[in-house]
Protein backbone atom coordinates (compact mmCIF):
# COMPACT_ATOMS: atom_id res chain seq x y z
CA UNK A 1 0.00 0.00 0.00
CA UNK A 2 1.66 3.72 -0.73
CA UNK A 3 1.43 6.78 1.11
CA UNK A 4 -1.12 8.06 -0.68
CA UNK A 5 -3.17 4.92 -0.17
CA UNK A 6 -3.02 4.80 3.66
CA UNK A 7 -3.93 9.05 3.63
CA UNK A 8 -6.57 9.29 5.34
CA UNK A 9 -9.30 10.23 3.04
CA UNK A 10 -11.98 11.35 5.69
CA UNK A 11 -9.50 14.20 6.83
CA UNK A 12 -10.78 17.18 5.00
CA UNK A 13 -7.65 19.17 4.93
CA UNK A 14 -7.09 22.73 2.65
CA UNK A 15 -5.99 21.10 -0.61
CA UNK A 16 -8.97 19.10 -1.80
CA UNK A 17 -8.51 15.19 -2.20
CA UNK A 18 -8.96 15.11 -5.84
CA UNK A 19 -6.06 18.15 -6.31
CA UNK A 20 -3.99 15.90 -3.93
CA UNK A 21 -4.26 12.90 -6.27
CA UNK A 22 -3.12 15.07 -9.14
CA UNK A 23 0.23 15.84 -7.28
CA UNK A 24 1.02 11.99 -8.21
CA UNK A 25 0.89 13.54 -12.38
CA UNK A 26 2.99 16.54 -11.67
CA UNK A 27 6.29 16.92 -13.66
CA UNK A 28 8.60 20.25 -13.35
CA UNK A 29 9.65 21.38 -17.10
CA UNK A 30 11.63 24.53 -17.53
CA UNK A 31 13.69 26.28 -19.81
CA UNK A 32 16.35 28.47 -19.38
CA UNK A 33 17.81 30.66 -22.33
CA UNK A 34 20.24 33.02 -20.72
CA UNK A 35 23.62 32.57 -21.68
CA UNK A 36 24.58 34.36 -18.61
CA UNK A 37 23.38 31.22 -16.54
CA UNK A 38 24.88 28.90 -19.11
CA UNK A 39 28.22 29.98 -19.71
CA UNK A 40 29.08 32.06 -16.35
CA UNK A 41 26.58 30.77 -13.44
CA UNK A 42 25.74 26.84 -13.65
CA UNK A 43 29.46 25.68 -13.53
CA UNK A 44 29.98 27.82 -10.49
CA UNK A 45 26.53 26.33 -9.61
CA UNK A 46 27.86 23.06 -10.66
CA UNK A 47 30.45 23.46 -7.74
CA UNK A 48 28.72 25.22 -5.14
CA UNK A 49 26.42 22.47 -4.58
CA UNK A 50 28.73 19.76 -4.04
CA UNK A 51 29.59 22.17 -0.51
CA UNK A 52 26.30 20.67 1.14
CA UNK A 53 25.96 17.59 2.55
CA UNK A 54 22.95 14.98 1.09
CA UNK A 55 21.89 15.28 4.84
CA UNK A 56 20.32 19.08 4.12
CA UNK A 57 17.25 18.73 2.84
CA UNK A 58 16.54 21.34 -0.32
CA UNK A 59 13.85 23.43 1.40
CA UNK A 60 16.42 24.31 3.74
CA UNK A 61 18.65 25.88 1.65
CA UNK A 62 15.75 27.90 -0.03
CA UNK A 63 15.09 28.98 3.05
CA UNK A 64 18.22 29.86 3.98
CA UNK A 65 18.38 32.12 0.72
CA UNK A 66 15.05 34.09 2.11
CA UNK A 67 16.76 34.69 5.73
CA UNK A 68 19.94 36.59 4.34
CA UNK A 69 17.39 38.82 2.61
CA UNK A 70 15.68 39.25 5.65
CA UNK A 71 18.88 39.79 7.28
CA UNK A 72 19.57 42.53 4.91
CA UNK A 73 16.38 44.29 5.42
CA UNK A 74 16.44 44.38 8.97
CA UNK A 75 20.12 46.34 8.84
CA UNK A 76 17.71 48.55 6.36
CA UNK A 77 15.47 49.25 9.52
CA UNK A 78 18.10 49.48 11.90
CA UNK A 79 19.80 52.09 10.23
CA UNK A 80 16.72 53.84 8.83
CA UNK A 81 14.13 52.68 10.31
CA UNK A 82 12.22 55.76 8.52
CA UNK A 83 12.98 54.82 4.93
CA UNK A 84 14.13 58.09 4.00
CA UNK A 85 17.00 58.74 1.92
CA UNK A 86 19.52 61.40 1.71
CA UNK A 87 17.47 63.98 -0.36
CA UNK A 88 14.84 63.46 3.17
CA UNK A 89 18.04 64.77 4.78
CA UNK A 90 19.02 61.15 6.23
CA UNK A 91 22.32 59.92 6.19
CA UNK A 92 21.11 56.39 5.77
CA UNK A 93 23.02 53.30 6.20
CA UNK A 94 26.78 53.52 6.05
CA UNK A 95 27.81 52.64 2.68
CA UNK A 96 29.39 49.44 3.34
CA UNK A 97 26.04 48.47 4.58
CA UNK A 98 25.25 48.03 0.54
CA UNK A 99 27.91 45.60 -0.22
CA UNK A 100 26.26 42.96 2.13
CA UNK A 101 23.00 43.55 0.44
CA UNK A 102 24.81 42.70 -2.89
CA UNK A 103 26.59 39.96 -1.17
CA UNK A 104 23.23 38.82 0.10
CA UNK A 105 21.09 38.39 -2.93
CA UNK A 106 23.85 37.09 -4.30
CA UNK A 107 24.03 34.22 -1.87
CA UNK A 108 19.92 34.11 -2.28
CA UNK A 109 20.43 33.65 -6.17
CA UNK A 110 23.02 31.00 -5.52
CA UNK A 111 21.23 28.83 -3.25
CA UNK A 112 17.65 29.51 -4.94
CA UNK A 113 19.41 28.19 -8.19
CA UNK A 114 20.89 25.31 -6.60
CA UNK A 115 18.35 24.05 -4.08
CA UNK A 116 16.95 21.98 -7.43
CA UNK A 117 19.93 20.25 -7.48
CA UNK A 118 20.25 19.45 -3.65
CA UNK A 119 16.49 18.18 -4.49
CA UNK A 120 17.50 15.78 -7.30
CA UNK A 121 20.71 14.39 -5.27
CA UNK A 122 18.42 13.45 -2.36
CA UNK A 123 15.67 12.10 -4.19
CA UNK A 124 13.16 14.84 -2.67
CA UNK A 125 12.19 16.34 -5.76
CA UNK A 126 8.97 17.09 -6.41
CA UNK A 127 5.84 19.62 -6.13
CA UNK A 128 6.36 20.78 -2.61
CA UNK A 129 9.87 22.15 -3.60
CA UNK A 130 8.83 24.26 -6.36
CA UNK A 131 5.46 25.45 -4.06
CA UNK A 132 8.46 26.33 -1.77
CA UNK A 133 10.88 27.54 -3.97
CA UNK A 134 8.05 29.81 -5.30
CA UNK A 135 6.62 31.57 -2.40
CA UNK A 136 10.30 31.93 -1.08
CA UNK A 137 10.77 33.97 -4.84
CA UNK A 138 7.65 35.87 -4.20
CA UNK A 139 8.25 37.55 -0.73
CA UNK A 140 11.80 38.12 -2.05
CA UNK A 141 10.43 40.31 -4.59
CA UNK A 142 8.77 42.82 -2.47
CA UNK A 143 12.01 42.88 0.16
CA UNK A 144 14.46 43.31 -2.82
CA UNK A 145 12.02 46.49 -4.37
CA UNK A 146 12.67 47.76 -0.85
CA UNK A 147 16.33 47.33 -0.89
CA UNK A 148 16.65 48.27 -4.49
CA UNK A 149 14.86 51.73 -4.22
CA UNK A 150 16.71 52.56 -1.13
CA UNK A 151 20.07 51.85 -2.46
CA UNK A 152 18.86 54.10 -5.77
CA UNK A 153 18.04 56.60 -3.10
CA UNK A 154 14.60 56.66 -4.06
CA UNK A 155 12.67 55.60 -0.80
CA UNK A 156 9.80 57.40 0.30
CA UNK A 157 8.33 57.83 -3.79
CA UNK A 158 5.74 57.09 -6.26
CA UNK A 159 8.99 55.60 -7.91
CA UNK A 160 9.51 52.79 -5.35
CA UNK A 161 5.30 52.17 -6.15
CA UNK A 162 6.25 51.46 -9.20
CA UNK A 163 9.24 49.26 -8.69
CA UNK A 164 6.66 47.13 -6.70
CA UNK A 165 4.18 47.21 -9.08
CA UNK A 166 6.79 46.26 -12.41
CA UNK A 167 8.45 44.27 -10.17
CA UNK A 168 4.99 42.09 -8.99
CA UNK A 169 4.13 41.97 -12.15
CA UNK A 170 6.72 40.41 -14.13
CA UNK A 171 6.48 37.89 -11.02
CA UNK A 172 3.05 37.19 -11.96
CA UNK A 173 3.51 37.57 -15.49
CA UNK A 174 6.04 34.25 -15.43
CA UNK A 175 3.59 32.33 -13.09
CA UNK A 176 0.71 33.16 -15.23
CA UNK A 177 2.82 31.59 -18.11
CA UNK A 178 3.54 28.72 -16.60
CA UNK A 179 0.07 28.17 -15.61
CA UNK A 180 -1.22 27.45 -18.52
CA UNK A 181 1.75 26.68 -20.59
CA UNK A 182 2.83 23.96 -17.73
CA UNK A 183 6.75 25.37 -18.10
CA UNK A 184 8.49 27.59 -16.43
CA UNK A 185 10.24 30.24 -18.95
CA UNK A 186 13.63 31.90 -18.78
CA UNK A 187 14.33 34.12 -21.41
CA UNK A 188 17.80 35.43 -22.60
CA UNK A 189 16.86 38.44 -20.12
CA UNK A 190 14.92 37.07 -16.95
CA UNK A 191 14.51 38.51 -13.47
CA UNK A 192 16.27 35.26 -11.32
CA UNK A 193 19.32 35.98 -13.72
CA UNK A 194 20.43 38.92 -15.19
CA UNK A 195 17.51 40.99 -13.23
CA UNK A 196 19.29 39.62 -9.62
CA UNK A 197 22.91 40.59 -10.89
CA UNK A 198 21.82 44.10 -12.30
CA UNK A 199 20.69 44.42 -8.86
CA UNK A 200 24.15 43.47 -7.23
CA UNK A 201 25.63 45.37 -9.33
CA UNK A 202 23.42 48.99 -7.98
CA UNK A 203 23.90 47.72 -4.15
CA UNK A 204 28.23 47.76 -5.34
CA UNK A 205 27.75 51.22 -7.09
CA UNK A 206 25.88 52.63 -3.97
CA UNK A 207 28.38 50.91 -1.69
CA UNK A 208 31.32 52.65 -3.33
CA UNK A 209 29.22 55.88 -4.28
CA UNK A 210 26.78 56.76 -1.83
CA UNK A 211 22.98 56.68 -2.71
CA UNK A 212 22.93 60.42 -4.49
CA UNK A 213 25.42 59.36 -6.87
CA UNK A 214 22.09 57.75 -9.01
CA UNK A 215 20.42 61.26 -8.79
CA UNK A 216 22.97 62.15 -11.72
CA UNK A 217 20.98 63.19 -14.53
CA UNK A 218 21.28 60.98 -16.96
CA UNK A 219 21.80 62.93 -20.24
CA UNK A 220 24.53 64.91 -17.88
CA UNK A 221 26.49 61.78 -16.88
CA UNK A 222 26.25 60.52 -20.45
CA UNK A 223 27.36 63.55 -22.14
CA UNK A 224 24.18 63.07 -24.75
CA UNK A 225 23.24 67.04 -23.30
CA UNK A 226 25.65 67.61 -25.48
CA UNK A 227 23.76 66.48 -28.75
CA UNK A 228 21.23 69.26 -29.59
CA UNK A 229 18.09 66.36 -30.89
CA UNK A 230 18.66 64.56 -27.58
CA UNK A 231 18.73 67.44 -25.38
CA UNK A 232 15.80 69.07 -26.70
CA UNK A 233 13.14 66.15 -26.86
CA UNK A 234 14.35 63.61 -24.30
CA UNK A 235 13.88 64.67 -20.48
CA UNK A 236 17.17 64.65 -18.34
CA UNK A 237 16.06 62.73 -15.75
CA UNK A 238 17.84 60.54 -12.84
CA UNK A 239 19.53 57.42 -13.00
CA UNK A 240 17.40 55.99 -10.64
CA UNK A 241 14.37 57.22 -12.73
CA UNK A 242 15.87 55.95 -15.75
CA UNK A 243 16.31 52.74 -14.08
CA UNK A 244 12.66 52.82 -13.78
CA UNK A 245 11.89 53.45 -17.11
CA UNK A 246 14.21 50.61 -18.36
CA UNK A 247 12.34 48.56 -16.11
CA UNK A 248 9.04 49.67 -17.97
CA UNK A 249 9.94 48.87 -21.08
CA UNK A 250 11.14 45.25 -19.73
CA UNK A 251 7.61 44.43 -18.49
CA UNK A 252 6.28 45.69 -22.01
CA UNK A 253 8.67 42.96 -23.02
CA UNK A 254 7.86 40.39 -21.42
CA UNK A 255 4.02 40.89 -21.23
CA UNK A 256 4.15 40.32 -25.04
CA UNK A 257 6.85 37.10 -24.71
CA UNK A 258 4.85 35.94 -21.80
CA UNK A 259 1.50 35.79 -24.49
CA UNK A 260 3.39 34.26 -27.07
CA UNK A 261 3.76 31.24 -24.73
CA UNK A 262 0.93 31.29 -23.99
CA UNK A 263 -0.84 31.64 -27.07
CA UNK A 264 1.15 29.31 -28.93
CA UNK A 265 0.24 26.20 -25.88
CA UNK A 266 -3.36 27.56 -25.74
CA UNK A 267 -3.91 26.63 -29.40
CA UNK A 268 -2.02 23.47 -29.89
CA UNK A 269 -4.23 22.39 -26.95
CA UNK A 270 -7.49 24.07 -29.07
CA UNK A 271 -8.16 26.27 -26.44
CA UNK A 272 -9.10 30.07 -26.26
CA UNK A 273 -6.45 32.44 -26.64
CA UNK A 274 -8.40 35.02 -24.80
CA UNK A 275 -9.50 33.33 -21.78
CA UNK A 276 -6.07 33.22 -20.66
CA UNK A 277 -6.38 36.93 -20.38
CA UNK A 278 -8.86 37.14 -17.87
CA UNK A 279 -6.17 35.50 -15.38
CA UNK A 280 -4.24 39.21 -15.46
CA UNK A 281 -7.46 40.79 -13.77
CA UNK A 282 -6.65 39.43 -9.72
CA UNK A 283 -2.86 41.40 -10.11
CA UNK A 284 -4.57 44.36 -11.99
CA UNK A 285 -7.26 44.69 -9.25
CA UNK A 286 -5.08 43.73 -6.55
CA UNK A 287 -2.54 46.72 -7.78
CA UNK A 288 -5.08 48.91 -8.75
CA UNK A 289 -6.77 48.78 -4.74
CA UNK A 290 -3.22 49.43 -3.76
CA UNK A 291 -2.66 52.68 -5.37
CA UNK A 292 -6.56 53.52 -4.54
CA UNK A 293 -5.08 53.32 -0.87
CA UNK A 294 -2.31 55.63 -1.63
CA UNK A 295 -3.75 58.11 -3.27
CA UNK A 296 -5.51 59.62 -0.57
CA UNK A 297 -5.63 61.92 0.57
CA UNK A 298 -4.02 63.12 -2.78
CA UNK A 299 -1.49 62.16 -5.46
CA UNK A 300 1.13 64.70 -4.41
CA UNK A 301 0.64 64.32 -0.57
CA UNK A 302 -0.01 60.55 -0.06
CA UNK A 303 -0.66 60.03 3.86
CA UNK A 304 1.16 56.27 3.38
CA UNK A 305 4.26 57.45 0.97
CA UNK A 306 5.06 60.54 2.86
CA UNK A 307 5.10 58.68 6.15
CA UNK A 308 7.25 55.90 8.13
CA UNK A 309 3.70 53.97 7.08
CA UNK A 310 5.26 53.37 3.81
CA UNK A 311 7.56 50.62 4.79
CA UNK A 312 4.73 48.20 6.72
CA UNK A 313 2.62 48.94 3.84
CA UNK A 314 5.07 47.98 1.02
CA UNK A 315 5.26 44.49 3.40
CA UNK A 316 1.83 44.14 3.91
CA UNK A 317 1.41 44.28 -0.09
CA UNK A 318 3.74 41.95 -0.90
CA UNK A 319 2.59 39.35 1.71
CA UNK A 320 -0.55 39.66 -0.10
CA UNK A 321 0.75 39.21 -3.46
CA UNK A 322 2.94 36.17 -2.42
CA UNK A 323 -0.36 34.89 -0.99
CA UNK A 324 -2.02 35.18 -4.36
CA UNK A 325 0.86 33.72 -6.42
CA UNK A 326 1.10 30.97 -3.87
CA UNK A 327 -2.51 29.44 -4.73
CA UNK A 328 -1.71 30.25 -8.39
CA UNK A 329 1.04 28.03 -7.95
CA UNK A 330 -0.76 25.24 -6.12
CA UNK A 331 -3.33 25.26 -8.60
CA UNK A 332 -0.85 24.64 -10.84
CA UNK A 333 0.54 21.58 -9.52
CA UNK A 334 -2.69 20.53 -8.26
CA UNK A 335 -4.37 20.91 -12.29
CA UNK A 336 -6.96 22.91 -10.01
CA UNK A 337 -9.07 25.98 -11.03
CA UNK A 338 -7.34 29.29 -11.46
CA UNK A 339 -7.86 31.39 -8.38
CA UNK A 340 -9.66 34.70 -9.53
CA UNK A 341 -10.92 35.75 -5.73
CA UNK A 342 -8.53 36.67 -3.26
CA UNK A 343 -10.36 37.13 0.34
CA UNK A 344 -7.74 40.20 1.22
CA UNK A 345 -9.15 42.23 -1.17
CA UNK A 346 -12.29 42.64 1.19
CA UNK A 347 -9.70 44.13 3.59
CA UNK A 348 -7.78 45.99 1.02
CA UNK A 349 -11.55 47.55 -0.75
CA UNK A 350 -12.42 48.38 3.59
CA UNK A 351 -9.10 50.45 3.70
CA UNK A 352 -9.30 51.73 -0.08
CA UNK A 353 -12.88 53.31 0.81
CA UNK A 354 -12.20 54.31 4.42
CA UNK A 355 -9.56 56.39 3.03
CA UNK A 356 -11.13 57.73 0.54
CA UNK A 357 -14.35 58.93 1.90
CA UNK A 358 -13.48 62.79 1.65
CA UNK A 359 -13.58 62.34 -1.74
CA UNK A 360 -16.26 60.10 -2.12
CA UNK A 361 -18.67 61.38 -0.10
CA UNK A 362 -17.11 64.42 1.76
CA UNK A 363 -16.97 63.02 5.16
CA UNK A 364 -13.73 62.20 7.56
CA UNK A 365 -12.51 58.69 7.42
CA UNK A 366 -13.81 56.51 10.05
CA UNK A 367 -10.79 54.18 10.76
CA UNK A 368 -7.82 56.28 9.22
CA UNK A 369 -8.99 59.40 10.57
CA UNK A 370 -5.62 60.38 12.74
CA UNK A 371 -1.90 59.40 12.01
CA UNK A 372 -1.90 56.94 14.81
CA UNK A 373 -5.76 55.74 13.90
CA UNK A 374 -3.67 55.05 10.36
CA UNK A 375 -0.69 53.84 11.58
CA UNK A 376 -3.03 51.29 13.83
CA UNK A 377 -4.90 49.88 10.81
CA UNK A 378 -1.85 50.01 8.26
CA UNK A 379 -0.04 48.09 10.66
CA UNK A 380 -2.71 45.82 11.57
CA UNK A 381 -2.76 45.30 7.42
CA UNK A 382 0.70 44.18 8.28
CA UNK A 383 -0.11 41.86 10.94
CA UNK A 384 -3.58 40.09 8.85
CA UNK A 385 -1.52 39.65 5.81
CA UNK A 386 1.33 37.42 7.72
CA UNK A 387 -1.36 35.29 9.31
CA UNK A 388 -3.66 34.35 6.66
CA UNK A 389 -0.52 33.41 4.12
CA UNK A 390 1.52 32.19 7.44
CA UNK A 391 -1.91 29.89 7.98
CA UNK A 392 -1.88 29.42 4.03
CA UNK A 393 1.83 28.24 4.05
CA UNK A 394 1.44 26.10 7.09
CA UNK A 395 -1.56 23.98 5.87
CA UNK A 396 -0.38 23.70 2.12
CA UNK A 397 2.99 22.33 3.83
CA UNK A 398 1.28 19.95 5.71
CA UNK A 399 -1.50 18.25 3.11
CA UNK A 400 1.13 17.71 0.86
CA UNK A 401 3.87 16.16 3.20
CA UNK A 402 1.45 13.85 4.55
CA UNK A 403 -0.22 12.91 1.15
CA UNK A 404 3.02 12.51 -0.72
CA UNK A 405 4.73 11.31 2.09
CA UNK A 406 7.79 13.04 1.56
CA UNK A 407 8.97 15.89 4.73
CA UNK A 408 9.33 19.81 4.03
CA UNK A 409 12.79 20.58 5.84
CA UNK A 410 14.40 16.86 6.38
CA UNK A 411 15.56 14.77 4.17
CA UNK A 412 13.21 12.21 5.26
CA UNK A 413 9.88 10.09 3.48
CA UNK A 414 7.34 7.72 4.58
CA UNK A 415 8.12 3.66 4.00
CA UNK A 416 5.37 1.52 2.86
CA UNK A 417 4.41 1.09 6.43
CA UNK A 418 3.86 4.86 7.03
CA UNK A 419 6.60 5.57 9.23
CA UNK A 420 9.02 8.34 8.47
CA UNK A 421 12.99 6.86 7.71
CA UNK A 422 16.08 8.99 6.00
CA UNK A 423 15.80 9.33 2.57
CA UNK A 424 18.44 7.19 1.52
CA UNK A 425 17.03 3.94 4.18
CA UNK A 426 14.06 3.29 1.61
CA UNK A 427 14.17 1.55 -1.21
CA UNK A 428 12.11 2.26 -4.64
CA UNK A 429 9.34 0.22 -3.60
CA UNK A 430 9.03 2.31 -0.50
CA UNK A 431 9.92 -0.35 2.23
CA UNK A 432 13.29 -0.17 4.40
CA UNK A 433 16.35 -1.61 3.27
CA UNK A 434 17.36 -4.55 4.40
CA UNK A 435 20.90 -5.37 5.30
Amino acid sequence: MTISQRYDFSYMGYVSQPALKNLKKYSYKGVDESLVSHYLLTPYWNWFIKLFPLTIAPNTITLLGLSIVVFNVLTLIYYDPLYLTEKDGETGPPQWIYFTWAIGLFMYQSLDAVDGKQARRTGMAGPLGEMFDHGCDALNTTLEVVLASRALNLGRSWWTVASQIATLANFYLTTWEEYHTGILYLGPFSGPVEGILMIVIIYIITGIFGPTFWDKKFLTFTHLDRIPQVAQHVPNIGLNESFMVFGAFALAFNIVSSYRNVLKATKSDGKSSLKPLVYLLPFVVSATLQIFWLLSPSYHDSAIIHSPLFLPFLCAWGLQFAHQVGRMILSHITRAPFPLWHNMWLWSIIGVIDAQLPFLLDRPSLIQSTPKRTAVFIYLTLAVSFITYARFCALVIRDITEFLGIACFTVRKKDGEGVWRETRDIQQDGYVKRL
